[in-house]
């Protein structure tokens, strides 16, 4: 069973205010389309990402970057990892999921 499963209003609004952020949104949009070549884990490792890697486009200080990811990783938009001295990350699915369904009419009409 998910630990998803249970969420409210405070939830998605914890998600939605850590999505406010265009730079958020930036980073969380080339995690879900891809990486940049070379900077993926292998296929079974799908979709891992280095942090550092993800500030490139950016224009923004690496302190701020890390900022964006624990923010992203608070409202459980992604996860994470230490390998060695680089931090890997990956979009956590499930919650991409219970977002899409969040737009949903009957999902809406259980928040009122």
């Amino acid at each position: 069973m998910s630990k998803y499963k249970t969420f409210n209003a405070h939830d998605y609004a914890d998600i939605f205010k850590a999505l406010s952020n265009p730079n958020r949104l930036k980073i969380l949009s080339q995690m879900v389309s891809h990486c940049k070549p070379g900077t993926c884990c292998p296929p079974e490792a799908f979709e891992k990402c280095c942090v550092g890697d993800l500030g490139e486009n950016l224009d923004i200080a690496p302190s701020t970057l890390s900022h964006h990811i624990k923010e992203l990783n608070r409202a459980g938009l992604i996860q994470m990892e230490r390998r060695g001295q680089h931090m890997d990350c990956w979009v956590n699915k499930e919650i991409l999921e219970i977002l899409r369904g969040f737009f949903t009419e009957k999902n809406l009409s259980t928040l009122l």
